[in-house]
């Protein structure tokens, strides 16, 4: 039997750092001997012990308490064993995946490549209103996600099970490596994101505009711009692959 697993992550930090995660939740994602990607039984949640106390404007959002984490093992002592699980993984998924990019770097993923299904979302469902986790499971419903496995929102394991159900879907009609290779790209957005045109899908969008959208300072509006650009024939120079996610959608 051949399992291919991805594992879906997601992160709760106590504030603004850079090693302050206080907990990681994952749901596997697997297809076996080549049949349809499904979710897996392996899912989970594991408390980080921040290093410092969490603030309150965080602790506003994911409700998770000092106490509850001041015991757990520090980050860097126990993040390989869930980022690198036994059997190994053929990629790391999350929604936004630069976020959780930071913390979980090479050496402790083992190298792992990345899917970002929020990059996968807005190409392969452009139409949609809006491309957060939340809002993508409200306004596609994936078949099978368990309204209360999903809850609460803002807590790591039950994010990485609605994530899981948005990659389930992705996997299931373009498969792991082209979600991977857009993944390397910054975010092909179907609309423009902010100033005059904002709201526009960009075929509709004017010379003039698209060109200065081209010279945006967020990557993800230059790139969506120069890539409608050589849709009408121009020619511009490429956006390097390797270049981080700066702003929401």
């Amino acid at each position: 039997m051949t399992v291919r697993r991805i594992r879906v992550i997601d992160l709760e930090t106590a504030g603004d750092a850079t090693t302050d995660v206080c907990e990681i939740g994952w749901q596997d994602v697997v297809s076996v001997d080549g049949d349809a990607w499904q979710l897996d039984q392996e899912r989970g949640a594991r408390f980080v012990n921040p290093g410092r106390p969490i603030t309150a404007e965080t602790m506003a959002v994911h409700h998770i308490l000092d106490e509850w984490v001041a015991g757990a093992p520090f980050w860097k002592e126990m993040a390989a064993e869930v980022l690198q699980p036994q059997g190994g993984v053929m990629a790391l998924a999350a929604h936004r995946a630069a976020f959780e990019q930071r913390y979980c770097t090479p050496r402790l993923t083992g190298s792992a490549n990345w899917i970002c299904t929020w990059k996968g979302a807005l190409r392969m469902w452009p139409e949609l209103q809006g491309f957060s986790n939340q809002m993508l499971r409200y306004q596609r419903k994936p078949q099978g996600l368990i309204h209360e496995h999903g809850l609460p929102a803002h807590r790591a394991m039950p994010d990485a099970y609605v994530t899981a159900h948005h990659l389930r879907d992705m996997l299931n009609v373009v498969g792991p490596e082209q979600l991977i290779d857009w993944s390397r790209q910054p975010g092909l957005l179907p609309r423009v994101r902010s100033g005059p045109d904002r709201g526009k899908p960009w075929p509709i969008v004017e010379a003039p505009s698209l060109e200065e959208l081209a010279r945006d300072r967020d990557i993800d509006t230059r790139f969506s711009a120069e890539a409608e650009i050589r849709r009408r024939g121009g020619l511009v120079e490429p956006i390097p692959t390797s270049a981080k996610q700066q702003e929401l959608f």
